[in-house]
């Protein structure tokens, strides 16, 4: 009997327990028009989103892109998807199948001359490919009940934002929690005369419907050598104007010889020269003058493009952060963030290239945006793991990496506890076709002491980027140089060359690999 009136005891207060939970979660419901605001509809923000309308939250997105200064205009999808990693790596394709071809000769096919490129061909693939994935997203997110505004969002205060549509309507939106993920733009020197006005930037290039003709390239960015690279592998002449070093937080030396590469490859480079002016011609043609930053000498010369690759800015200037307490770098304009993505203001919180510190790529903003959902929303506490984040180039000989480069480890450790183990190859592929492969090269930077943990690793050759991913893993699980010498490669591949890596800097030895 007493165990009777104890269990219809538990079950009353159970009972209880679970009608305030209820009550609980009417009274966030009816307080708020949504769990979870998403400003900005990127790579980073689209994966937050999804994930936490699988979660059972009610979810919206807000995006809008506004025209470059020359006009062009895309879909959902952000950066990546319509003016970054996928276009460009479609016409890095385009350059690849343009050099198959003459290395085709060598292996005996027979190729009718002259072998020409269809600019108008290959955009409108690759941008009807875009298209599909614009229109993709949308049909997820109304999968996943997530609902999408195409409009611009400014804080009111900090639960609240004002939603403005292209008409110039605006519509007042509530949520628990506001993710923004607005991404970056690329950068205009406004100070140059004529650089608004008549040039372009990456947001343009893809999108252009006829070919680019002479084109230079201010700025040695990756997404400024990418272009280049590109526009030379299909023929284009092409010149990149760069006032410093090439890929600035890259390893120098790999930097190098990717450019060394582009300039045997037949990319022009103006070094250390910054532009002075751009006038436009009767012809239509761009008159470019610039000065060398050495010298102080003037020169000048006529393009028919000109592309600004000089680095690109936080899409912030909408979002009215300052009325709600949102902490921004002053020299970058980008937002503050903890460890767990929360900006400076309780609920808000900011993942992807518009958050200070944090790698601009597309995989990493996708996963933190993806953690930060699981955090939200199933009670999770895994955190974004930023370190050794592998990345690639690509260039007309590609150039991935994965951990430090020399210069950070060397900071870090000191030359003398660091052993560089490296090697120049020869990839099997290029022999038959007669290929120039001095810049092929293989860098690994190790601790010297015990087994000597890998930092960094290094590669310019060919598919870099599917080397480097296999070997990130190794790196992230903290591999050392004592394992890779108990790997076995694959026969005959450029990724084998890793696993038999042997000559050290330190030994002054010639590190060209000789044999197969």
């Amino acid at each position: 009997m007493a165990a009777v009136l104890v269990w219809r005891n538990y079950r009353f207060r159970f009972k209880n327990v679970v009608v305030s939970a209820v009550r609980l979660l009417s009274s966030t419901a009816g307080k708020f028009d949504y769990d979870l605001l998403v400003i900005g509809g990127g790579s980073g923000g689209l994966a937050c989103s999804k994930e936490a309308a699988q979660l059972g939250r009610r979810v919206a997105v807000l995006d809008y892109v506004d025209p470059s200064p020359q006009g062009t205009k895309w879909g959902l999808g952000g950066t990546c998807v319509n003016v970054g990693c996928i276009p460009k790596k479609l016409m890095h394709q385009a350059a690849l199948l343009g050099g198959a071809l003459k290395d085709a000769q060598k292996y005996g096919w027979h190729i009718q001359h002259p072998v020409q490129h269809d600019w108008s061909v290959m955009a409108k693939a690759v941008q009807n490919y875009v298209k599909s994935l614009n229109w993709g997203h949308r049909v997820q997110l109304s999968d996943r009940k997530v609902n999408y505004f195409n409009m611009k969002g400014s804080f009111v205060d900090d639960h609240t934002v004002c939603g403005t549509l292209k008409s110039g309507k605006e519509i007042l939106i509530t949520a628990e929690n506001v993710v923004i993920a607005t991404g970056l733009r690329p950068k205009y020197p406004t100070h140059v005369l004529g650089a608004l006005e008549y040039c372009i930037s990456s947001d343009d290039i893809f999108w252009m419907t006829k070919p680019p003709g002479k084109t230079l390239l201010v700025g040695a960015s990756y997404v400024s050598l990418e272009c280049a690279g590109f526009l030379t592998g299909i023929e284009l002449d092409t010149t990149v104007m760069v006032r410093s070093i090439p890929l600035r937080g890259f390893d120098q030396q790999m930097s190098y010889l990717v450019t060394d590469y582009m300039e045997s490859y037949g990319t022009k480079f103006l070094w250390r020269c910054i532009p002075t002016r751009v006038e436009k011609l009767d012809n239509g043609q761009l008159n470019v003058s610039w000065r060398s930053v050495e010298s102080g000498k003037e020169e000048k010369d006529t393009f028919d493009t000109v592309m600004w690759a000089v680095g690109r800015a936080p899409e912030t200037k909408t979002l009215n952060l300052e009325r709600v307490g949102v902490q921004m770098n002053p020299d970058t304009g980008k937002i503050i963030v903890s460890h767990d993505e929360a900006s400076s203001v309780p609920h808000i919180y900011a993942i992807g290239d518009i958050a200070e510190g944090r790698p601009e790529l597309t995989p990493t903003a996708i996963k933190a945006g993806k953690l930060l959902a699981y955090r939200l929303f199933s009670g999770s506490t895994e955190l974004m793991d930023y370190d050794n984040v592998p990345t690639t180039v690509f260039t007309p000989l590609e150039y991935g990496c994965v951990g430090f480069s020399e210069e950070e480890a060397i900071r870090r450790h000191g030359s003398d506890n660091i052993e560089v183990y490296h090697a120049y190859y020869k990839p099997l592929e290029f022999t038959v076709a007669e290929r120039e492969a001095g810049q092929c090269y293989i860098k690994m930077v190790c601790l010297r002491e015990g087994d000597q943990r890998i930092l960094g690793l290094h590669f310019v050759g060919p598919n870099a980027g599917e080397v480097i991913q296999g070997f990130a893993l190794a790196v992230k699980c903290g591999a050392t140089y004592t394992q890779l010498l108990t790997t076995v490669g694959i026969h005959p591949t450029c990724a084998e060359e890793v696993t038999k890596l042997h000559i050290t800097k330190r030994s002054g030895l010639d590190a060209t690999v000789t044999g197969c």
